[in-house]
């Protein structure tokens, strides 16, 4: 069974589970348009019932992320010590543990095909993270903090762990309470990273984009809450900060370069 014939037959298991799954259209053609309709139907069917698709739908998210290439931090340069820059899909980065910048569910994005990173990394990271979320969740029993972090695997990525954190989102200008908000979801995910004994972090820009956290302050602050916890902890752990967008990516590198 080639990826295409996968591809189908997950979206037609996926919609037999829903009442008006019968019948629905099921695009054809191109990968990159089915994957959104597989996205979709993810993010509405009930956790118990996708759990007959584990097996079948690992295999697809392993195949489509060999597809898209992994980048190993061992390839790398450092900026400064033990920190890094780089540009590129925080899905294909090997690493010890990639940062999701979650909602306070965690359960990903409940916008079906949004294009949040949360909403692309459930989506190769495959229906055991949104489980393994879930019940970290009921466990717990209330909706996660701004400014901590939960741990996972990361399942069908080439990181071993998904480090879940919720960030502060800006309503009108930028207060202190925001800043600090911020700074503690680099902390606290530094943390959990060096209590699980992770080598190699990868931040992506937290609280940016849907959250609004404007892109050269949300900077400003990721670069000095890194360097404050090294200095303050001597935690060795390499910290990747991973952009998509060219402007983040100038942004950074000039932080980073003073």
């Amino acid at each position: 069974m080639n990826q295409s014939e996968r591809q189908l037959y997950l979206i037609d298991a996926l919609l037999g589970e829903q009442p008006m799954g019968k019948g629905a259209f099921i695009p054809q053609g191109k990968l990159s348009v089915g994957i959104f309709f597989v996205r979709f139907l993810i993010s509405v069917c009930l956790r118990e019932q996708v759990r007959n698709l584990l097996k079948f739908r690992t295999n697809f998210c392993k195949k489509k992320s060999a597809k898209k290439g992994i980048t190993d931090i061992s390839e790398l340069e450092p900026i400064i010590d033990d920190i890094y820059l780089w540009k590129g899909d925080i899905t294909t980065l090997k690493c010890g543990a990639i940062v999701n910048a979650a909602n306070s569910e965690l359960l990903g994005c409940f916008n079906p095909n949004h294009l949040c990173i949360d909403n692309t990394i459930h989506t190769y990271a495959g229906i055991q993270l949104r489980l393994e979320c879930n019940d970290i969740m009921k466990a717990q029993g209330h909706s996660e903090p701004i400014g901590k972090a939960k741990i996972t695997s990361a399942y069908n990525l080439p990181s071993k762990y998904i480090i879940h954190t919720v960030g502060p989102m800006i309503f009108n200008k930028v207060m202190k309470k925001d800043c600090d908000a911020l700074e503690n979801c680099y902390r606290s995910c530094l943390s959990l990273a060096d209590e699980y004994d992770v080598n190699s972090i990868a931040f992506c820009c937290i609280s940016t984009g849907e959250f609004k956290f404007p892109n050269n302050i949300a900077a400003e602050l990721a670069v000095r809450s890194v360097k404050r916890y090294k200095q303050e902890t001597g935690s060795r752990i390499k910290v990747i900060f991973n952009v998509f967008r060219e402007n983040d990516n100038q942004i950074y590198r000039k932080l980073l370069e003073e």
